[in-house]
């Protein structure tokens, strides 16, 4: 026990330099704590102590799992329906041009380029064609963005792009059973019944006992995370949509969500986040750096192919004067789809699961869950560095958890 105390101690002294580090560098606090976690794992394997970092025990990847799930149900509860309806076009669109354009632009390379079989390059585009929901969303929530028309959209985009990852891997590889039957059909009536449920249990209990609103949130993730495992989809897929479910509710308790996103990125995504990068094998990325480069840029630039003329299509303006409303377009565009070039989530998910059904060897898996970690880095690095929308963030809707006036203006 002394050993789990000492791990996660070492863990939240890590998460807090991250802090200090993105703070003093002005970028993403999940981007620098994937960075960091990735420089403790290179920095473990040489000493030959990585064994010692316990990322692969049951404590640690409950914790991050549960980090991941409460992330992508916040990320969902930002999404009021009729904020959905009033965008679907344009959600819809660009999220499947994000997902269809760089699954057959990565395929086509592991196939045509690197001599990988068929399934394991279908599996790579698959793993390749995603966007990560946490680090779009922990950025959203950090600038200020999960408020504003622009970011909900993104976030709507998001999701359709990774409901099409889930969708694709479970067409080619997961069996479709009566497993997959009952878990679409306990899920689709779980979210006709949670917001009348949730809404007695806040009327009749909320404010006479401790936290049950807490706890009524993590049982029903909990439970539907252990469904969706039991039917082979992912954790992560009922909480997007629970958290749009409930998204009404939630909106009319601000204080209830701060709290809750308090514990999510107080306690839980650090790990998530710290582990992610640690599990970098940056000797066996570095060993082959081509093929790497290969990867990275097949996703990258396959996804900046499929989204721009996508969002350039939907991002105009025309009330602005031309020379000003052409810079913000730009900024406000690349910043879109460089955000969504994103991958981490789901890329990893791909890749693990392709690993542990042998679609992939372990040599190929350390490069995809290399190229989706640094996907998760560079494009966030380089969009917050030069393409932050600034005009967007004059007039934000603060809270507890949103930064002030004073942290806006550093971070421009």
């Amino acid at each position: 026990m002394e050993n789990i105390y000492f791990l996660a101690a070492f863990w939240f002294l890590s998460a807090v330099i991250s802090t200090i580090l993105a703070n003093r560098l002005k970028i993403s606090i999940a981007l620098m704590e994937i960075t960091v976690g990735a420089s403790i794992g290179f920095l473990a394997l040489k000493l030959g102590w990585y064994d010692r970092l316990s990322l692969d025990a049951d404590w640690m990847k409950f914790c991050a799992g549960v980090g991941a799930v409460l992330l992508t149900f916040l990320a969902g509860a930002e999404l009021n329906p009729e904020t959905i309806k009033n965008k679907i076009t344009e959600v819809s669109v660009i999220g499947l041009f994000g997902f269809f354009v760089p699954f057959a632009g990565a395929s086509l390379v592991a196939y045509y380029m690197l001599g990988w079989n068929l399934q394991a390059s279908l599996l790579c585009g698959i793993a390749l064609s995603t966007t990560s929901m946490a680090v779009v969303y922990s950025v959203m929530l950090e600038y200020g963005f999960n408020k504003t028309e622009y970011g909900k959209g993104i976030l709507g985009a998001c999701f359709i792009n990774d409901l099409g990852t889930v969708i694709g891997l479970g067409i080619i590889f997961a069996p479709f059973t009566y497993k997959t039957v009952v878990f679409i059909a306990v899920t689709a009536f779980l979210l006709f019944i949670l917001p009348a449920l949730t809404h007695f249990l806040i009327k009749h209990f909320a404010y006479r006992t401790a936290a049950i609103r807490t706890k009524w949130i993590l049982f029903v993730l909990l439970a539907m995370s252990v469904l969706a495992l039991w039917s082979g989809s992912e954790a992560v897929l009922p909480a997007y949509l629970i958290g749009m479910a409930l998204a009404k509710t939630m909106e009319e308790d601000g204080h209830f969500v701060r709290r809750l996103r308090t514990l999510t990125v107080g306690f839980l995504t650090p790990l998530y986040f710290l582990r992610a990068g640690a599990l970098v094998n940056v000797p066996a990325l570095v060993s082959v750096p081509l093929i790497f480069l290969l990867l990275f840029a097949a996703k990258v630039f396959s996804k900046i192919a499929g989204l721009y003329p996508a969002v350039h299509f939907f991002r105009h303006h025309k009330k602005e004067k031309w020379n000003y409303h052409f810079k913000k377009l730009r900024r406000e565009r690349w910043y879109y789809v460089l955000l969504m070039s994103t991958g981490l989530t789901f890329g990893t998910i791909s890749a693990l699961f392709g690993l542990s059904h042998h679609i992939i060897t372990r040599e190929q898996y350390s490069l995809l869950v290399g190229v989706v970690i640094a996907s998760a880095v560079v494009p966030t690095l380089i969009a917050n560095k030069f393409f932050l929308p600034r005009h967007l963030l004059e007039k934000p809707v603060l809270d507890d958890q949103s930064p002030d006036k004073k942290e806006i203006k550093k971070k421009m």
